[in-house]
This record gives C-alpha cells, sequence and structure tokens, in this order.
C-alpha cells in the first residue's frame, strides 16, 4: 500500500459554487505543489441534511484517495454517471468544474 501524501500546512485553496439537483453546493479544493489535486472540500444543502452529510463525507473519502494515490481522472472515470454520461452526484459535479480550472 502507498502511504499517504501529506500535504503543506498552509496552501492556496480554490472554493467554487454550483447547484445540483437543486440543491446549492460549494466545494474547495487544493493540489499538491505538482498540481495535483489533493484535497477536495464539499458542504450543500440544510446544515447536517442528508445532501450535506454524503457530501462532506464523499469529499473525505475522495481527498484520502488522492492523498493516497488516486488519479483525479481516475475518481472521476468511477463515479456515477447519468445515461447521458453528466455527473450523476455532486462530488461528480464538483471534480469536473475542477478539472476545467487550470493547476
Amino acid at each position: 500500500m502507498i502511504g499517504r501524501e501529506r500535504l503543506i500546512n498552509r496552501r492556496a485553496s480554490i472554493t467554487i459554487e454550483f447547484q445540483h439537483d437543486n440543491i446549492d453546493y460549494t466545494a474547495g479544493f487544493s493540489r499538491f505543489a505538482d498540481g495535483r489535486l489533493a484535497e477536495v472540500f464539499l458542504n450543500g444543502g440544510k446544515l447536517d441534511s442528508q445532501a450535506d452529510v454524503l457530501a462532506r463525507d464523499s469529499a473525505i473519502a475522495a481527498s484520502l484517495a488522492l492523498q493516497s494515490g488516486c488519479a483525479a481522472d481516475d475518481l472521476r472515470a468511477a463515479l456515477t454517471r447519468t445515461a447521458a454520461g453528466g455527473p450523476a452526484g455532486a462530488l461528480s459535479v464538483a471534480l469536473d468544474r475542477i478539472a476545467e480550472i487550470p493547476a
């Protein structure tokens, strides 16, 4: 198993906002020094609602995967897509939007 790659204590982050399934979400993310996606924070809906809990938990799992060597594109490809190929969940939307932002 690859060890978890730690982030520096002070790092730049970017925040984006989007709507998915009529719920407003806020995503924050940081990158490693080489530009790879390192962590994702995701909040949505009313605080502690099911949507918010699922968003936060999925972002934690994604961050642990990214810090353990999973490439962001592999993670995006593994997440559920709609029949039309679009993102099915909030984490998918967030990762798609993040992928559009230059490193």
